[in-house]
């Protein structure tokens, strides 16, 4: 066994010494070999050592010491006591010790040990520090004022479920602490379904729209503020009965056998997000706001000057408007319903840092880049001006050596994390996230040429520029033709723009091969056209004005072509009726498809890798700026 001989020895090395040994006796040699010259002094045979043969101990695999072996320090094992699979020898703690030398640590080195250790696992390790005894008071505090449970003897035939203290440091973009936050968390995974709970689905809105949301506000000239929620599931309302166990640290004194019986959910329950989300619905629409149809996550309040527009996250709740005092007026409001955290202007939100000034709001995601390099060893690597070769093909390579496919997907996840300001890396990205079911050392390097490219652009992201014209979406849709080395399948790419500010984006392998570029481009614009009917009929709801004509540019005239009439029937008359789609959204005028030459085609850095320069002016084009 090399992981208890590492152990003991002290080095891999060691390991693989043992293990010889160890093949050497299974060939019946117990002796010393002749060549022993060669090995390590801290492995020879002690000379004068005489062979001891200890019948009455057991061992298995590599083997281990008896207690009375390991308290003495001075008798060593031989071969004659070990069986023939097990070690040969082993060496005491002490003895390893004895030949290392002692590392002092800087005041820097232990900062960094620090860090990896500041957020407790159990409820023994937080007790010992009163900033996280302060955040368990207050946590509990919360819940008695929020009449969350109430102690009761556990019915016959009931079951609590277990509860568990969660804790959480809360940051800001430059990582320095602003909140020590602890949870009490229900062990929800012992829930039966029927029984503990029934429906469980709570709507989260998509990023998209928060990125339409502060390109809308820009455009007008508007603040975009950020609410917290203080202990948001804690106020959901439970409609099956459910027991939990008394917290560790907080038992009732003389009551230790009894449960709570919740009256309103805790985290960790299955049914919690939506009970908070459906207490949070009815005290908006008490409030007067009106739910998006399009996006459940978007709230309305008035038209015009008056007009309020709130976007919710779980507990975090993003709202922007002309009228400050009807701002205010709101998060009075919601204060009264609920115990709220008011942290001014949007600044931090799900690790994108957002930058508002007086004509502009920036986008990007720098401070979570550099934890994604810390954590994959590429913080100090060399830079790179592109994130994937020119040209570069990559395939299932088969025969190539394998790699750890968890660590190589953990490194994709953050990367995809990244395209949510990133819409440079969405084409190489979207490459490498094909070979996630079995990575291979090329595809690994791969995907560190990627974070090269990231190391270099770190400081990239969006800017949303004040227009005040009025709201237009303009798309881009384009495709390349069986470009995937794999399945010939194509990639097909789509922009879209509010008011010349980008809003999504998206690259991705269609679902059938393509026999032509005609057809990869007509699918293509399917695509972005189911797109274009979500966007146009969001940004309606928002302004409370009547849906307009969204203008999709392709650079295929074939495509548009066979998008506007019934043309080259020979050659379209097996594409799937789906397809066809945007043939109908043309018609009935939602649509409008216009050419673009080539050069001018926004949507074509999210269809290749390119050359250095080609990829900065395609990078510039698109609306990606260096704000460093």
């Amino acid at each position: 066994d090399g992981e208890s001989s590492t152990d003991y020895f002290g080095s891999a090395g060691a390991s693989s010494e043992v293990r010889w040994q160890s093949e050497q006796m299974q060939h019946g040699n117990d002796t010393i070999p002749e060549d022993s010259e060669n090995v390590p002094d801290e492995l020879q045979w002690p000379a004068d050592q005489e062979m001891q043969n200890d019948t009455s101990t057991e061992f298995s695999g590599a083997g281990f010491s008896t207690p009375q072996q390991e308290h003495s320090g001075s008798e060593m094992l031989t071969p004659s006591s070990v069986n023939e699979s097990g070690a040969m020898r082993f060496r005491n703690l002490d003895d390893i010790y004895d030949d290392t030398s002692e590392v002092e640590l800087v005041d820097s080195d232990v900062e960094a040990l620090l860090v990896e250790a500041d957020e407790p696992t159990s409820y023994a390790e937080a007790a010992a520090h009163q900033e996280w005894k302060d955040a368990m008071d207050k946590e509990m505090q919360s819940i008695e004022r929020n009449k969350t449970w109430k102690l009761v003897k556990l019915p016959v035939g009931k079951k609590p479920i277990g509860l568990k203290w969660v804790f959480k440091l809360k940051r800001n973009s430059n990582g320095e602490v602003v909140k020590y936050k602890a949870s009490l968390v229900a062990k929800g995974y012992v829930q039966k379904y029927g029984i503990d709970f029934e429906e469980v689905f709570a709507p989260v809105a998509r990023l998209d729209t928060v990125r339409m949301l502060l390109a809308f506000a820009a455009n007008n000239g508007w603040k975009v503020h950020h609410l917290d929620v203080k202990s948001a599931f804690l106020h959901g309302e439970l409609e099956e009965e459910v027991y939990v166990s008394q917290p560790e640290g907080y038992k009732v004194k003389g009551r230790e056998q009894e449960v709570f019986k919740l009256s309103k959910a805790l985290y960790g329950l299955k049914q919690a997000p939506r009970a908070w989300n459906v207490k949070l619905d009815n005290s908006l629409k008490k409030l007067g706001f009106r739910r998006c149809l399009s996006e459940q996550a978007v709230y309305t309040r008035g038209i015009g000057d008056s007009a309020v527009i709130l976007r919710v996250y779980v507990d975090d709740l993003v709202v922007t408007g002309s009228n400050t005092e009807e701002i205010n007026l709101f998060k009075k409001q919601m204060m009264v319903e609920f115990e709220m955290t008011d942290l001014g202007l949007l600044s931090y939100y799900l690790g994108i840092e957002v930058d508002q000034k007086e004509d502009f709001i920036t986008v990007k995601q720098s401070g979570y880049a550099r934890k994604v390099l810390e954590q994959f060893g590429m913080s100090e690597c060399n830079s790179t001006k592109f994130p994937m070769e020119p040209g570069c093909k990559l395939n299932a390579d088969k025969g190539g050596q394998q790699v750890d496919a968890t660590e190589y997907r953990k490194m994709i996840g953050c990367l995809r994390y990244l395209l949510h300001s990133r819409p440079d890396l969405a084409y190489s990205v979207g490459v490498a996230s094909r070979f996630m079911e079995r990575p291979t050392v090329m595809h690994t390097k791969a995907v560190k040429q990627i974070l090269r490219y990231l190391r270099g652009t770190i400081n990239l992201g969006l800017v949303y520029v004040q227009g005040g014209c009025a709201d237009k979406l303009v798309g881009y849709s384009d495709s390349d033709h069986g470009a995937d080395a794999v399945e010939r399948r194509s990639t097909g790419e789509m922009t879209f723009y509010l008011n010349e500010n980008l809003v999504t984006w998206c690259s991705q392998k269609q679902k059938t091969v393509s026999l032509s570029s005609c057809e990869s481009e007509f699918m293509a614009a399917t695509a972005a056209a189911k797109q274009a009917l979500w966007l146009r009929n969001l940004i309606s709801e928002i302004t409370r004005e009547k849906p307009k004509t969204v203008t999709l540019f392709v650079d295929n005239n074939s495509a548009i072509a066979l998008m506007k009439n019934p043309v080259f029937h020979g050659r379209s008359k097996h594409i799937d009726l789906k397809y066809h789609f945007i043939r109908e959204c043309i018609e009935r005028g939602q649509i409008v498809v216009r050419r673009v030459g080539t050069e001018e085609q926004k949507a074509d850095v999210l269809t290749k890798s390119m050359a250095a320069v080609k990829l900065s002016v395609m990078t510039h084009l698109i609306g990606v700026r260096d704000l460093s």
